[in-house]
């Protein structure tokens, strides 16, 4: 078999207005590196409208393009996994299917890949098409990730990105069953390069990422790449005992400097403090232990129901 230069990644969920202009301008931009061979695979995330009949109705018309339907909803990374599995290609695009993220910008990338780099990056210079509140969070976040991680994972930059053969066997030779894509990515070293680019606002339909796929991705990523907030639980602790300390010789001076019995005041103070620490490394502590719960049990990442043109 024949191994393409190009293979292009897209998860798939509910995408089912996007996925013929998704098509189209892929088709459009692919043009000569057809006859060097390029696929497409295209992951359906056990979608729940019209996805998979809209990726049929392509793989009937065109033997490169790749439909690979999963048993179930198992989540944008676990998708993006799965198509990085079955990629054989020298070089692997990965691009969502809303359209955010332009097909167009494949030669740049190609281009820049050329000079010598295993993995180029899309980096959004600006958000079209999303509010205030999401602009603002992603700017809290990409930051904060940054201070965070022991790794420098680039901000502004989500799994957009076309990386090389070698780049994609060390990422999906990597154990991990939480796949925080882009932080892996980041992990693997090698030479990486951004290409910036407007984020455009979606295609069709709305975001599969509310507030509450926000929180838990960002919890995911911060966990799977840094040991900090557990250190920040022992300095924390660290302050709460010097508060204690401190509290404990203002009650010994009121006792001994004043006609007073009084004391809920410094012991509700003490009480509250300590709980509120205690609640609080607790919290961070089982963060963690859940992340553990999940890698150890070591269930497959995700259960494929169907392939077309594979």
């Amino acid at each position: 078999m024949t191994t393409p230069l190009l293979s292009i990644v897209v998860p798939c969920y509910n995408e089912e207005g996007s996925i013929a202009a998704l098509a189209a301008r892929l088709d459009a931009v692919l043009g000569d590196y057809k006859t060097q061979g390029t696929e497409i695979l295209l992951v359906d995330d056990g979608s729940a409208d019209g996805t998979w009949p809209a990726i049929e109705k392509l793989c009937a018309k065109d033997a490169g393009v790749i439909g690979v339907r999963l048993s179930r909803n198992f989540g944008h990374q676990m998708a993006l996994a799965c198509g990085l599995d079955h990629a054989r290609g020298r070089r692997v695009l990965v691009i969502d299917a809303d359209l955010q993220d332009p097909p167009e910008l494949l030669p740049a990338m190609i281009k820049k890949m050329d000079e010598g780099f295993d993995v180029v990056y899309g980096k959004r210079r600006s958000r079209q098409g999303e509010g205030g509140f999401k602009k603002a969070s992603a700017w809290v976040y990409y930051r904060l990730l940054g201070r965070l991680s022991e790794v420098p994972i680039p901000p502004e930059a989500g799994d957009f990105r076309l990386m090389s053969r070698r780049a994609v066997d060390a990422l999906i030779a990597l154990p991990e069953r939480i796949r925080f894509t882009r932080g892996l990515v980041a992990w693997l070293g090698f030479r990486q390069a951004a290409v910036e680019y407007t984020r455009e606002a979606r295609h069709a339909g709305e975001t599969h990422y509310p507030l509450r796929a926000m929180l838990r991705f960002a919890n995911e990523g911060i966990t799977s790449f840094s040991t900090r907030p557990l250190q920040l639980a022992t300095w924390l602790g660290l302050l709460m005992m010097m508060v204690s300390i401190g509290l404990l010789g203002y009650v010994f001076l009121s006792w001994l400097l004043f006609d007073t019995v009084r004391g809920w005041t410094s012991l509700a103070a003490i009480f509250l403090l300590s709980q509120a620490a205690q609640w609080l490394m607790l919290g961070i502590i089982g963060n963690y232990l859940a992340v553990m719960f999940r890698e150890v049990k070591a269930r497959p990442l995700y259960l494929i129901d169907r392939t077309l043109n594979r």
